[in-house]
């Protein structure tokens, strides 16, 4: 792949590229596309799961790497691909713009981040090239393709779910807001109203000091720019999705994970949010968890499953 100054094998890591014709085997596969920001070629990385019937659509699931991170280490850290494995879907991973030797690419959504949006860098069109061509090469089931994204990948989810809602199932934005502002002195941005009611998942850690739980300036990053808090992240979607305004609520874990519900009495397109206790900005899965004390009621939680839960009973 054509990076600026190369390619290492950290952002691609071992994966061979996608084969042009003929079913792929299992595995992760790499994919380059006519796509250029100042003269790289963007991709993503594709899941091809153990038991996939190419005779068959499959659904689809797009990862979304944080700002400054990579296609490989989202795959690894939120473990989608093993997921998809044992569940039997295709999981996607594609690049955010711009970088360095493979790093510092980054999404425009919207409010954030970098010089994506300063650029007006296109993503959301980027994300539906990305759907299009891997639809192009496997069989995807087109009413259940799903998103989920940490942090500026969350973000992106977040508008790409407002500005493309036809065309997912349901989306699960972590760690991440909707809108915001970019200095004290820009005008806030918010994502545009979406065009239909889209099923909901939410995960954010109390204690987020990069994308703070209350909204307002990062402590952890510094700066002036501005989030939203998940409360008014969340009551967009509850008011888009029509839900009933009190949710219902229960503790999990010994505390740990707190779920909110708030249900459509109408229809399948609940909002539902997951808050964290002392969890930080960090990917919520077995990667990390798996780390933690065997006494921690956290230990071994994984994100990706509860996501997959949620994502597998809905259909476009």
């Amino acid at each position: 792949m054509a990076i600026v100054l190369g390619a290492p094998s950290f952002f691609w890591g071992c994966a061979a590229t996608l084969p042009a014709i003929g079913a792929p085997e299992p595995g992760t596969y790499q994919k380059k596309l006519n796509i250029r920001v100042l003269g790289a070629r963007r991709g993503y990385l594709l899941h091809i799961p153990r038991g996939l019937d190419p005779r068959r659509a499959s659904p689809l699931v797009i990862v979304l790497h944080g700002a400054f991170s990579t296609p490989g280490k989202i795959e690894k850290e939120s473990g989608f691909s093993d997921l998809a494995d044992r569940e039997n879907f295709l999981a996607a991973y594609p690049e955010g713009a711009y970088g360095l030797f493979g790093l510092l690419r980054h999404w425009n959504a919207g409010h954030c981040c970098g010089k994506a949006a300063s650029d007006g860098t296109d993503d959301v069109g980027f994300l539906e090239t990305v759907i299009d061509d891997i639809a192009a090469r496997v069989a995807v089931d087109r009413s259940r393709i799903y998103m989920t994204g940490f942090s500026n990948g969350g973000m992106l989810v977040y508008r790409f779910a407002a500005e493309r809602t036809h065309v997912l199932a349901a989306a699960a934005p972590l760690a991440a807001s909707p809108g915001g502002r970019a200095s004290a002195k820009a005008s806030v941005w918010m994502t545009p109203e979406p065009k239909g009611p889209l099923p909901m998942i939410v995960f954010h850690a109390k204690d987020d000091r990069s994308v703070p739980y209350e909204g307002g300036r990062s402590p952890g990053k510094g700066g002036e720019r501005e989030s939203l808090s998940v409360a008014e992240s969340v009551a967009f979607w509850v008011r888009n999705n029509r839900c009933v305004s009190e949710p219902e609520e229960e503790f999990l874990l010994g505390g740990r994970l707190a779920k909110k519900t708030w249900p459509d009495p109408a229809g399948p397109n609940d909002v539902v949010l997951y808050t964290l206790d002392a969890w930080g900005h960090r990917w919520p899965g077995r990667f990390l968890t798996g780390r933690l004390a065997e006494s921690d009621p956290l230990k071994s939680f994984d994100a990706a499953e509860v996501i997959w839960s949620f994502f597998k009973r809905h259909t476009r």
